[in-house]
């Protein structure tokens, strides 16, 4: 878990740091947002820290006409552009909670059809805490993102 992270759930949650202990790698962590929204975050671990990263955006390629209806709209871009549209967008919710995506065939990541991807780091964004950690991870240039890349590394 990253230490000093005010913004994680498992800074100030025992229940999350319990999630992260008896969890595999991949598992979905989810949680209402303020009563508003689903979160979708993906367990991480085997590297210098283990813990979860928020998944804020993707870029539709399938099930667009019924991401489109869920979401009551049209435009392709702002589909799953940000964490409460993306959970909306795919109908995710506390069901998903604990869902292995490495292992679970029916719900899982695909590989990216091109290896050349151009990933950037900037500050987080829509929290007040440790903020200034690069922890947000884009394509660089994606039109599929709530808020542009400010910051490149």
């Amino acid at each position: 878990m990253a230490e000093n992270d005010e913004a994680s759930h498992a800074f100030s949650r025992p229940s999350t740091r319990s999630f992260i202990a008896r969890n595999k790698p991949g598992a979905c962590y989810i949680y209402f947002n303020y009563g508003v929204h689903w979160m979708l975050n993906v367990l991480v671990k085997g590297g210098p820290r283990d813990g979860l990263i928020l998944i804020r955006a993707l870029e539709p390629e399938r099930g667009i006409d019924l991401m489109k209806k869920r979401r009551g709209l049209d435009d392709l871009h702002r589909l799953c552009s940000g964490p409460g549209k993306l959970t909306q967008a795919l109908d995710i919710n506390v069901r998903h909670h604990e869902i292995d995506l490495c292992r679970d065939s029916q719900h899982h990541f695909l590989a990216r059809k091109s290896a050349n991807v151009d990933v950037v780091a900037d500050p987080r964004i829509g929290i007040s805490r440790s903020k200034e950690h690069h922890w947000r991870f884009t394509l660089r240039g994606s039109p599929f993102v709530s808020r542009t890349v400010r910051i490149s590394h």
